[in-house]
């Protein structure tokens, strides 16, 4: 809800977004259900759809599901410039959950608790490389992956290309 509102403040008054990302996603499930979670996550995905903002990301660790797709303004060619640091891992939701979910019947077809161990992991690493930054980018995915320590020039480096945001003035609700 904060991170929703402030994507319409600055939209509204005409000032550029950066987003830091380093997300696991978005919990689903019926913990997730009593406390309105995705409802809540939803504002998000609806601010970053209305914005026209000029919007800088930088992935940091992680850039898992629909979190990450909230941070980045709705997906990775959304924002102007869409970095991420080497430690940089992407994926459609954490890598072992994916496993675990998208290798079930294949992993439960293995008799032996060894065998399957190690398929398991041989499945995490693949998803892994997959998912990486460096990976990623070679797809043309993603802009590049930099050094953390240039992170500072090349945000200041985005927002010259960006230029100067004109205001929505988009009304803001009351809260």
């Amino acid at each position: 809800d904060k991170a929703a509102r402030f994507v319409r403040l600055c939209d509204a008054h005409g000032i550029p977004l950066l987003s830091l990302c380093d997300t696991p996603g978005i919990m689903v499930g019926p913990d997730a259900e009593q406390s309105a979670t995705v409802r809540h996550a939803a504002r998000m995905f609806l601010a970053a759809a209305r914005t026209q903002v000029p919007w800088l990301a930088v992935v940091l660790r992680r850039g898992f599901g629909l979190g990450a797709q909230a941070m980045l303004g709705g997906h990775l060619k959304r924002p102007l410039m869409t970095v991420a640091w080497p430690t940089g891992e992407f994926g459609p939701m954490g890598i072992e959950g994916a496993v675990q979910l998208g290798f079930r019947r294949e992993l439960e077809k293995i008799p032996d608790e060894t065998e399957r161990t190690a398929r398991f992991t041989q499945l995490v690493e693949q998803m892994r490389r997959h998912g990486s930054a460096d990976n990623l980018a070679s797809l043309y995915e993603i802009d590049d992956v930099i050094d953390p320590a240039d992170t500072r020039s090349r945000v200041a480096q985005g927002l010259r290309t960006a230029g100067r945001a004109a205001p929505s003035h988009q009304p803001i609700d009351a809260w």
